[in-house]
């Protein structure tokens, strides 16, 4: 078992990778890429972000309600990720 998450984007949709889940949710579709993970923090991320006519900028993601309204439960799932990683190879 990983003890690290990956993140990534298709197009409009972040997905968030832990072992076999992976988790996807729409967000802008002016968003090209994730660059940089700055903040890893049980559920909450702060991360650098590339944005077609914007250019590069800070986001805040925060998993937890996310988890929630897909009935998970966001402590035990979030609990053995020490690392989150940006993968656009996986």
């Amino acid at each position: 078992m990983r003890d690290y998450a990956i993140l990534t984007n298709d197009g409009e949709y972040t997905i968030f990778k832990f072992n076999n889940e992976n988790i996807k949710f729409v967000t802008s579709k002016r968003l090209e890429k994730y660059t940089k993970i700055v903040e890893w923090d049980a559920g909450y991320l702060v991360v650098m972000a590339k944005y077609n006519g914007l250019g590069e900028v800070e986001e805040y993601i925060d998993l937890i309600p996310i988890l929630d309204d897909l009935y998970y439960d966001a402590d035990e799932f979030l609990k053995p990720i020490k690392e989150v990683r940006i993968d656009y190879a996986v």
